[in-house]
């Protein structure tokens, strides 16, 4: 588990998940060497997947622990590796977004 993050305060779900999208998406030309997020768009497709696989994991782990800052912080890992393989295979926030408002229509 990394360090907890201090002073998290509510923010707008939309505008995070859109922005945070926007900076991965700028890191698919960015040097491997530099920048974490372009070693998984541009590195083996195993190690993106598995990755995904080990944050959904630690998800359930805190939310087995009842731990709510522990839960809170390994979903966001979970959401920023899930936005980078959405990026990684050409899946916009906007479709994923449609899909979801699809779903309770």
């Amino acid at each position: 588990m990394g360090e907890r993050t201090a002073n998290v305060h509510d923010g707008d779900i939309g505008e995070t998940l859109t922005g945070l999208a926007a900076v991965i998406s700028g890191r698919r030309e960015a040097s491997p060497d530099a920048s974490y997020t372009a070693r998984l768009l541009q590195g083996p497709e195993d190690r993106l997947l598995k990755k995904l696989t080990e944050e959904a994991t630690e998800v359930v782990m805190a939310c087995k622990d009842r731990d709510h800052d522990h839960i809170r912080y390994e979903a966001a890992d979970l959401v920023y590796h899930l936005l980078v393989t959405m990026e990684r295979y050409g899946v916009t926030v906007a479709e994923l977004a449609g899909e979801l408002d699809a779903r309770h229509r």
